[in-house]
């Protein structure tokens, strides 16, 4: 053959190793979802659910992130505010193990569950999902950025090497760790500020780059008694490490006394069909790494650190305590060694946002002069709670205080200054001590269906997400049974329950945030009359109620002030008739009977129900002055 032809063939043979070396497909479509964590899963079926082709790309097998992979099976917080598709979430667990009493297994929460089961649950829910596509082992590269707008991100296929390339019409950062935002350039805090910064009065040091603890969560089954499942013993072991993880191991008086005994200690975890969930902070298996900067070679370099901790503290409740019968559950997770598919990450990069939220916004919403809370796209009530102690350099006396339930504003997950990306899971745009509490599992889901709305409602309006209207994003909310305000005393099953949302969103009618500990409250007191004074004052902002010495509102004076105010407003709903008392009056007497508000008498006060009800179904103040991304009426 000759020299020639066989530089012909090796060209060729140069070429189709080229083409396969980077081949790779290009894909389009509405919404892109990286990262099928509690955010990206919920994101993804809410994006879908309202018409806009979705993709959530994830790199394992696995759909939930720290709820199922990360073994993180017991919801904190959100018990009284069943907000969403959290809610969804919890009725299909009580449906799979047959009621709320058979989830409430452990102490810790009042729903546990194995993680195998939640994971089967999320998949169900996408695969009963139109429009919406999630595409296993896709493991993210790097945005792809054009004239500084996010316009999609590049993948590899973890089993084929095969690049992948997904543009959108918006993307969605639900990563673990905030990686497509840090990729793409867009500014973001790591670590504590100072109080100089947040002035929260919380964190009283200089500003640094520590992050929370982090946890390899072990699944542990009871194998029965007589069953030796102890594993081998693990290098480094001391059980002086672990020495005040409870009662029945304590010998060092210089550390912190536990307040329970091993069986309580496992059962602060403890799942359906006998497992335990070991996630245990005090003097257990949370270890301080940061590794949120680091590659990816380099982090599971550094999280073998993690499972180390972990298999020191099992073989120490193995063997030190006794629980030999307890081993590693052989039918959650399909890795060599048993463990999570990821570790617990309690902290990320946190995006800077159009708002960013601090610990004032939870404490005294109403009175700060930003109203963000009239932007609130997802509620919780969890205290502020910072897992801190493996890391001696690490502030150990954070001031935290009490505060009430809150809700998340809107633009704390739109980046200030960068097109076609949205943030969610742990990523958005609070303060460090805030996430102290928005860093939880049904935050998490709520702030990715938050963020599954913007995007769709963006990509059908072909515009930015930080242009969607405020007012568009909390209506589909609402009509997904999801909260906005935190209210516990108007629970979603409440026949007014979006009359109340809405006229609590608008101020007019301000709730009441009290702390209770690890499920706090806001109340919106809706059987207490009207107070007229407060009302003058909150209603201002969208009408003008005129000024008597009354403490009470009185229905022929609500009747007579919405008539002159109708008639003011073009925003007004029509299918009254605000021109004629009499006729008014009749029509709200049969709109009562048909609300189920009881008695009807036009001398007789108002409720803050009846009022919120009456407001919202003749004015329309929420839909009538829309507010932008601070709160402020438009």
């Amino acid at each position: 053959m000759s020299p020639l032809k066989l530089k012909g063939i090796g060209g060729l043979l140069f070429m189709l190793v080229f083409q396969s070396t980077f081949a790779q497909k290009t894909i389009q479509t509405d919404v892109l979802v990286v990262g099928a964590s509690a955010s990206g899963i919920a994101a993804g079926i809410q994006s879908a659910r309202m018409g806009a082709q979705t993709i959530i790309a994830e790199p394992s097998n696995w759909l939930g992130g720290m709820i199922t992979a990360a073994g993180v099976c017991a919801f904190d917080g959100n018990h009284n505010l069943p907000s969403g598709i959290f809610g969804e979430f919890r009725s299909a667990l009580y449906k799979v193990y047959g009621g709320p009493n058979k989830v409430s297994t452990g102490w810790v929460s009042n729903t546990l569950f194995e993680p195998h089961v939640g994971d089967s649950i999320f998949k169900k829910m996408a695969a009963s999902t139109r429009n919406l596509s999630v595409q296993y082992q896709f493991r993210f590269h790097k945005a792809i950025l054009e004239n500084g707008v996010i316009k999609g991100a590049e993948f590899t296929k973890t089993q084929t090497g095969e690049k992948v390339l997904i543009y959108a019409k918006q993307v969605i950062d639900a990563t673990e760790l905030g990686d497509v935002l840090a990729n793409a350039g867009v500014p973001y805090d790591l670590g504590m500020e100072s109080n100089e910064i947040t002035k929260e009065n919380v964190h009283k040091g200089p500003s640094n780059n520590i992050v929370q603890d982090i946890t390899y969560v072990a699944i542990l089954k009871d194998y029965g008694i007589g069953k030796d499942c102890t594993i081998v013993r693990p290098a480094n072991y001391d059980p002086a490490e672990f020495d005040g993880a409870c009662t029945d191991y304590y010998f060092d008086k210089s550390r912190q006394k536990p307040s329970v005994d091993a069986q309580k200690m496992l059962n602060y975890g403890k799942l359906p069909n006998n497992k335990y969930m070991i996630n245990w902070p005090g003097y257990g298996n949370d270890i301080y790494l940061n590794i949120v900067e680091m590659n990816e070679a380099d982090r599971n370099k550094e999280l073998q650190k993690a499972k180390e901790q972990t298999l020191r503290f099992v073989y120490f409740i193995q063997y030190q305590l006794g629980f030999k019968h307890l081993g590693f559950a052989d039918d959650e997770y399909p890795t060599p060694d048993r463990f999570p598919i990821i570790p617990y990450h309690r902290e990320s990069r946190r995006v800077k946002g159009l708002v960013r939220m601090d610990v004032h916004h939870i404490a005294r919403p109403f009175q700060l002069e930003t109203p963000l809370y009239r932007t609130g796209i997802a509620v919780g009530d969890y205290p502020i709670d910072h897992h801190h102690k493996k890391n001696p350099l690490a502030p150990q006396h954070l001031d935290f205080y009490g505060v009430p339930s809150f809700n998340i504003p809107l633009g704390a997950l739109i980046p200030a200054n960068t097109n076609g990306l949205i943030v969610a899971e742990k990523s958005i745009s609070v303060s460090n001590v805030v996430n102290g509490t928005t860093r939880l599992q049904a935050i998490a889901l709520l702030i990715g269906q938050a963020a599954g709305t913007i995007a769709a409602t963006a990509a059908k309006e072909n515009t930015t997400a930080a242009k969607v209207s405020v007012r568009k994003v909390q209506e589909a909310l609402l009509a997904s049974n999801a909260y906005i305000m935190p209210y516990f005393d108007v629970p979603v099953s409440h026949p007014h329950f979006e009359a109340v949302q809405k006229i609590g969103a608008t101020g007019i009618l301000k709730g009441q945030g009290v702390p209770t500990g690890w499920a706090n409250r806001t109340y919106f007191h809706p059987d207490s009359l009207v107070n007229r004074q407060e009302l003058l004052k909150d209603m201002l902002p969208y009408y003008k109620l005129e000024f008597t010495q009354q403490k009470k509102l009185i229905l022929s004076e609500a009747i007579d002030f919405i008539m002159k105010t109708a008639a003011a407003n073009k925003t007004a709903k029509a299918n009254w008739d605000f021109a004629n008392k009499k006729i008014f009056t009749q029509q709200l007497q049969q709109a009562w009977i048909q609300w189920k508000l009881g008695y009807f008498d036009p001398a007789m006060p108002l409720t803050r129900l009846e009022f919120a009800v009456l407001l919202n179904a003749t004015l329309d103040p929420f839909n009538a002055r829309p507010v932008n991304h601070l709160g402020q009426l438009r």
